[in-house]
């Protein structure tokens, strides 16, 4: 019996995104960009694991901004070590790795319920309430464009989100909240996100 992949891997070269395919425009595109890739297991929780570990991973020397993102223990034993194995570790863990992604369900929720007169316009359900119950809180449901922008308004983040989806022969490129500065990169694919990182400029 095979092992299920880890929740989130090491950071592999960015073909490892296109190993099964001919690279058309996209990959090619894809490929200029981004180095790397950190890929999630596909549980329906993807988009908060991949959120949250770049998240972390790209804040973890800011000590103002953690301080509002205390997330059980795994902030602290991040701030403690400062290394990129720690924060993996913490990650493949289970039922770490599940209380990170329930935190940030929780807080979408939240949000989303505190400003009910807004987002209800993008929901559909009859109640605000009952969606958040059933879709946002409960594991494994994969993630709505709503949800993501009320998490990112939540933490007062920005993303870049590298979408695959389509028939063109180009990438598409989304910035949640529209207009904001992203701090992090995550590609989307066959309705599936991993992470993204740049290539540096020379």
């Amino acid at each position: 019996m095979m092992e299920p992949p880890s929740f989130v891997s090491g950071r592999e070269d960015i073909s490892s995104v296109f190993l099964e395919k001919t690279p058309d425009d996209k990959h090619n595109d894809l490929s200029d960009q981004y180095a790397y890739v950190r890929k999630i297991r596909g549980d329906g929780n993807c988009f908060y694991r991949a959120f949250c570990f770049a998240y972390l991973e790209s804040i973890h020397k800011n000590d103002r901004i953690l301080q509002r993102f205390k997330v059980i223990d795994v902030v602290e034993q991040c701030q403690a070590d400062e290394k990129e194995e720690t924060l993996l570790t913490l990650f493949n863990e289970q039922s770490t790795s599940d209380s990170v992604v329930q935190y940030l369900r929780l807080l979408t929720s939240t949000y989303l319920q505190n400003n009910a007169d807004f987002f209800c316009n993008f929901v559909e359900a009859p109640c605000l309430k009952t969606y958040c119950k059933q879709e946002v809180e409960t594991m494994a449901m994969e993630c709505d464009h709503v949800d993501i922008l009320a998490l990112l308004k939540a933490l007062d983040v920005g993303i870049h989100v590298v979408s695959m989806e389509g028939h063109d022969h180009r990438l598409v490129h989304h910035i949640i909240p529209e207009g904001a500065e992203p701090s992090l990169h995550l590609l989307y694919h066959t309705s599936h996100y991993d992470i993204l990182y740049l290539r540096s400029k020379l």
